[in-house]
């Protein structure tokens, strides 16, 4: 595991269990719409991949027992809230599972408040039997930019400095850099933008503690800021970012990654300089010397 911790696990845990126990129904319902975009997200793409699996592992319950995919044979969930029945309460740090258990692993919005990501992926590898199939869904470096932007502002503003408020968020290319060192075969990465609208940034923080995604960061700060830093951050939400109807945008990034397991049957890159035909064939111009000589 990682030495550099920068979530508190304990804290992310108590988050999850927190969103399934506050609320009404309907309100919990609500703010539940981007675990159900990326769920549906998750079965379109699977339904692009010329294979089925027999059994499945979804990382993260919350709403999962709407999922559904002709793909995927049977499906166990885990989460590490354990409210979230009947999923298996489990740590993705540590997955409490054998090797090569698995013909596919799916996560969805849990991997982004992980300390030890590449050890995280590098588990989910193991867990996966040959050839098998990994699609994770998480949240993105866009994600909330215009709320960390107002909070940033404001506490500045209030205090002369500044407290870890959001977590940060990996972007594309950390992404596929991760997918790549924990072993996995045929990396794709991609990602869509969802953006939401909410009347105002209370009702916004609002729906993101119901979705479990309070402040997790180990080194934030545990006092309370106070009537005044809230109410300065909703003007400068309402001011920077409202829309014509007075409704505020709130981003959300999710970065997907897809990956399988090594096995001989998977097609190969071919050999560096062993092409036939040169880039410049293939679109129809001339290829120019750089008169730079090759390192013996």
């Amino acid at each position: 595991m990682s030495d550099i911790l920068i979530f508190d696990r304990n804290r992310v845990r108590h988050n999850r269990n927190r969103a399934t126990r506050q609320g009404n129904a309907q309100e919990t319902a609500a703010a539940d719409f981007l675990h159900q975009w990326t769920l549906r997200a998750i079965a379109d793409r699977l339904t692009l991949v010329k294979r089925e699996f027999p059994l499945a592992l979804l990382i993260g319950a919350t709403g999962a027992n709407t999922f559904q995919s002709e793909k995927i044979g049977s499906v166990l969930t885990m989460d590490l809230a354990e409210n979230l029945r009947p999923a298996i309460q489990g740590d993705e740090e540590f997955l409490p599972f054998a090797p090569a258990s698995f013909d596919a692993i799916l996560s969805c919005l849990s991997l982004h408040t992980v300390n030890d990501l590449p050890g995280a992926l590098l588990q989910i590898g193991q867990t996966l039997k040959p050839d098998g199939f990994f699609l994770g869904a998480m949240l993105g470096g866009e994600t909330l930019y215009q709320l960390r932007q107002v909070m940033m502002e404001a506490e500045e503003n209030l205090r002369g400095g500044l407290s870890p408020r959001i977590f940060p968020f990996a972007d594309k290319p950390q992404a596929g850099a991760l997918l790549q060192r924990a072993g996995f075969s045929l990396p794709v990465i991609d990602s869509e933008i969802v953006t939401a609208t909410y009347e105002n940034a209370f009702t916004l923080m609002h729906d993101l503690r119901l979705m479990g995604e309070g402040n997790a960061i180990l080194n934030r700060n545990k006092t309370n800021p106070g009537k005044a830093f809230f109410l300065d951050v909703a003007r400068r939400y309402q001011e920077k970012f409202a829309e014509a109807d007075g409704r505020i945008p709130a981003t959300f990034e999710i970065i997907f990654m897809l990956g399988w397991t090594p096995h001989e049957s998977q097609q190969k890159p071919k050999a560096r300089g062993s092409a036939t035909h040169s880039l410049a064939d293939r679109l129809g111009t001339t290829e120019h010397s750089t008169h730079e000589k090759t390192p013996a």
